[in-house]
């Protein structure tokens, strides 16, 4: 694993984290299929969420939420459909959020965007 991957991989354990704390309930991490794959899903105690997590070791060269174009959001939103017709859920009630992460000194600072798409 190289330190882009590595780094993706403490974000995502950070996001899950985060989600945890605010109540919610991660079900999957990693989820793929040959379209593509999903960070995370979760539950939020009223629907299901999609969560792109974007992780960066600074601002330096943007901020994370900035690499979810509008091509991107599509795309989740078409993988979010699909986990949801894999999983018997209505795609109506799955959301798409987007958790932009830089590290700092204690950790992660975390941005939540929600409902992208």
């Amino acid at each position: 694993m190289n330190s882009n991957q590595s780094l993706g991989a403490r974000g995502e354990s950070a996001a899950a984290d985060y989600l945890a704390r605010l109540g919610w309930t991660v079900l999957e991490r990693n989820w793929r299929c040959r379209d593509g794959e999903l960070d995370i899903v979760a539950h939020d105690g009223t629907r299901h969420v999609v969560c792109e997590v974007k992780t960066r070791s600074s601002t330096d060269y943007g901020d994370p939420l900035e690499a979810i174009t509008p091509e991107k959001a599509v795309r989740l939103r078409r993988l979010a459909w699909r986990w949801a017709a894999e999983n018997g859920v209505s795609g109506a009630n799955v959301g798409v959020d987007v958790l932009g992460l830089v590290i700092d000194r204690d950790g992660f600072t975390i941005q939540h965007l929600r409902e992208v798409c």
